[in-house]
């Protein structure tokens, strides 16, 4: 035979019965540090009561809200008065608040902020930011294997970019071993293997984020050699590794929307970057052929002689300078030459004979004058018609004679 079975409602309700049948347990203050503080639209506020070992949920209805000198908020240091109760609908065990006394700010909020000034000190918060960049060859995960974090990442990038490598580093995002787990991973990065890191996980109370707090994995961020986009928690949480990484995202979808871009995006960029390109050239090519055209049609290419016409007249005027300078030239040759000539003629040894005189001349060919003379020699005597040979002799009367 089945042993009988409790359903879950009635162990639930039994747990219920038997925690608030200790009467202690009804009337109780708590001291510890509130986490995960939010205030409902309804007025109820809902937030963690811990301590470093343990935490609790607690619930603090309206009709005692508003007795609350000032709002709640994370790190508060507190005495909560109120019962221990057990939530049926999921089984949480919880404590139903009543009156809140302010102890302060929590020493855990005060550390984290300590350090937060100590690190800001040193540069690590202020250092420019690395642009991310636009289409990375990979992209590295730093988040733990079996998160929902990892999960909404790789969905992200494949839908934005098909095919876009993915390499993912496992790490433990909770607990005593995270930062060490994500130091680790973040050194084990192989230079050159991605272009841009993700590093998170996904929401959960402030205390679950201890490990993005870590002053180890803060100083592992700022050392990555890449741009680091950091994925922690949901956009109401503030880490230290938020501060230090070059971009932040308040979910890991929203950090693998910025990782990579979208490759369908990038396609229709490229169609529109080669139709703007296309369009330009057939703008500049019109506007290239235009001007040509209006060279083409402008006068001196249209009829050239233009160009050359003043030309023409300098060479023509120049032409006509030239024939007289050279007239002027020849007519002075020619009155020289006329004066040569003149003087030539007058040196002519025939122009004497034609008017009627001769010279005599030896056999040899010389001149003769009359002194010279000798008797019995023979003498050519030259006319301008002709010559003759003589030979004069001497006469007694005393007069000299042919």
């Amino acid at each position: 035979m089945m042993p009988a079975a409790l359903t879950v409602s009635e162990l639930v309700a039994g747990i219920r019965r038997v925690v608030e049948g200790v009467s202690e347990w009804q009337h109780v203050w708590v001291a510890g540090e509130l986490s995960g503080v939010r205030h409902h639209s309804s007025g109820h506020w809902y937030f963690t009561v811990k301590d470093e070992g343990a935490q609790m949920r607690a619930v603090m209805f309206r009709r005692d809200a508003q007795l609350l000198r000032e709002p709640l908020k994370d790190g508060m240091a507190v005495l909560a008065y109120g019962r221990v109760g057990v939530f049926e609908r999921d089984g949480q065990t919880q404590l139903y608040v009543s009156m809140v006394r302010d102890m302060g700010r929590g020493s855990q909020d005060l550390q984290l902020e300590q350090l937060k000034q100590r690190l800001y000190a040193e540069g690590l918060f202020s250092r420019p930011k690395r642009a991310l960049p636009m289409v990375p060859r990979a992209v590295g995960v730093v988040t733990s294997p079996t998160g929902a974090a990892r999960h909404d990442i790789e969905t992200v990038i494949q839908r934005r970019y098909p095919g876009m490598p993915v390499h993912l580093f496992p790490v433990v995002v909770q607990g005593r071993e995270a930062p060490r787990s994500i130091v680790d991973a973040l050194m084990r990065i192989p230079p050159g293997s991605v272009d841009v890191v993700i590093i998170g996980r996904g929401g959960g109370a402030k205390e679950d984020l201890a490990a993005f707090n870590d002053e180890w994995v803060v100083r592992a961020v700022f050392a990555t050699p890449v741009p680091v986009i950091s994925a922690v928690g949901h956009e109401i949480d503030t880490t230290l590794v938020d501060l230090v990484a070059d971009m932040r995202a308040a979910t890991p979808s929203a950090a693998a929307e910025l990782a990579v871009p979208e490759l369908q995006q990038l396609l229709d960029w490229h169609t529109h970057l080669g139709e703007r390109l296309r369009s330009a050239m057939r703008q500049r090519f019109l506007w290239e052929r235009n001007r040509l055209n209006g060279w083409v049609a402008h006068g001196l290419l249209a009829h050239p002689d233009t160009l050359f016409r003043e030309y023409h007249h300098q060479l023509d005027r120049l032409d006509e300078r030239s024939e007289r300078a050279f007239e002027r030239v020849l007519v002075a040759l020619r009155h020289r030459y006329d004066r040569v000539a003149g003087s030539l003629a007058l040196l002519n040894p025939d122009l004497p004979l034609e008017q009627g005189y001769a010279y005599v001349t030896s056999r040899d060919g010389q001149l003769v004058t009359r002194d010279a003379v000798q008797w019995d020699q023979t003498y050519q005597v030259h006319w301008h018609d002709g010559s003759l040979w003589v030979a004069p002799r001497h006469q007694e009367s005393g007069d000299g004679g042919v």
